[in-house]
């Protein structure tokens, strides 16, 4: 059981939306969708749905064409941000509802409801009615009624996005046990690189209606083929500096130098970007060979068990994600240190030229 995309477009008002895609997804896997808000997660769920239909490309079903099949016609299942229950039935009532449509047998019905409802813990809530459920409890009935249909692809735009955050750690790891025992193709669209990392499977990031890469999350996490897949696979964002090499030296900002080692040796002479995540920017030194950078602060957020540190290091924005309550004053200077280990090296045109020596030893 596969669903193929090959080359599917999707055009609103002559503006491309989805530029041509091709995304193969197989039996029995977690595939997660990533990237910003208006990135196209979401039309391409509604291609994959048979919701809409490409301007151009076709849409594979286990080998058959059904670009042109409606929705209705297709074993797909799809839960929304926003989840919706019938609030008059009762919870058994709202997962029974798809089968009864499709008229199975009574005995059929009761048995898959109650399968379904152990699987999602939710057997001691079948008498109450939605509304009586927490939003967790609430999100879970609609899985349910989602998964009892026994489609063979299901769709999750972003459905712990209203949740609190006790009810999204619940959820997201109930997830992949759910998903593990069903066998279904799941396809799960998140703006959070931690939620793509704590589901595994496979991840898509998207940009711009692009899918940049495609792969096992882990390593797409770790080996990023290009600066926009990095920048959508960190949170906050990556950060980036440029940098040149000459010779067996790698030259940053502020007078820094390093040894180019490894992969970084055999980079020709030329200019490049470096990058490097916010967690991996730090307020004191621990290593020997840590660079030292000064810039100026530019906002100070606490959340609790660290800082979020906004940076202007020479008109380059930078976030780092520093350890502890720091309440640094906006406008002064702050000393900050980057282990080499740590640094992605891109070329001038986004490409990766070298991953960071960290990534490569994980």
């Amino acid at each position: 059981m596969t669903l193929v995309l090959e080359g599917v477009t999707t055009k609103v008002r002559g503006e491309v939306h989805i530029h041509p895609t091709d995304l193969t997804l197989e039996k029995g896997t977690m595939n997660v969708l990533l990237g910003p808000t208006l990135s196209g997660k979401t039309s391409l769920m509604r291609l994959m749905a048979g919701l809409d239909r490409p301007a151009e490309g076709r849409i594979l079903w286990q080998g058959q064409d059904v670009t042109g099949i409606a929705v209705q016609d297709r074993k797909v299942a799809m839960v929304y941000q926003q989840f919706i229950n019938y609030p008059t039935l009762s919870v058994y009532d709202n997962i029974a509802s798809p089968l009864r449509l499709q008229r199975r047998p009574r005995a059929e019905i009761d048995a898959k409801v109650r399968e379904t409802a152990a699987l999602l813990k939710l057997t001691p809530m079948l008498g109450r009615k939605p509304l009586e459920l927490s939003g967790g409890q609430q999100q879970r009935c609609a899985l349910a009624r989602a998964l009892v249909k026994g489609a063979g692809l299901v769709l999750l735009d972003e459905p712990l996005a209203n949740l609190d955050y006790k009810l999204r750690e619940e959820l997201r790891v109930e997830i992949p046990r759910i998903f593990e025992e069903s066998g279904a193709i799941f396809v799960y669209a998140t703006t959070e690189p931690e939620e793509a990392l704590l589901l595994g499977g496979n991840t898509a990031t998207l940009w711009q209606g692009r899918v940049t890469q495609f792969g096992p999350t882990a390593e797409v996490y770790r080996r990023p083929v290009d600066a926009t897949t990095a920048r959508v696979f960190s949170d906050p964002p990556m950060n980036f500096l440029p940098i040149s090499k000459t010779g067996t030296r790698l030259s940053f900002g502020d007078g820094q130098s390093v040894t180019a080692t490894g992969r970084l040796a055999g980079l020709s002479d030329g200019r490049y970007i470096a990058g490097f995540r916010p967690n991996h920017l730090e307020a004191e030194r621990h290593t020997d060979d840590a660079m030292l950078f000064v810039a100026r602060v530019a906002v100070t957020e606490m959340t609790g068990s660290e800082t979020f540190l906004h940076l202007d290091h020479h008109g380059e924005r930078w976030v780092g994600v520093i350890h502890g309550l720091r309440d640094f004053a906006k406008d002064a200077e702050v000393r900050v240190w980057l282990d080499p280990a740590h640094v992605y090296v891109f070329g001038e045109d986004g490409r990766l030229a070298a991953p960071a020596a960290y990534a490569l030893a994980a």
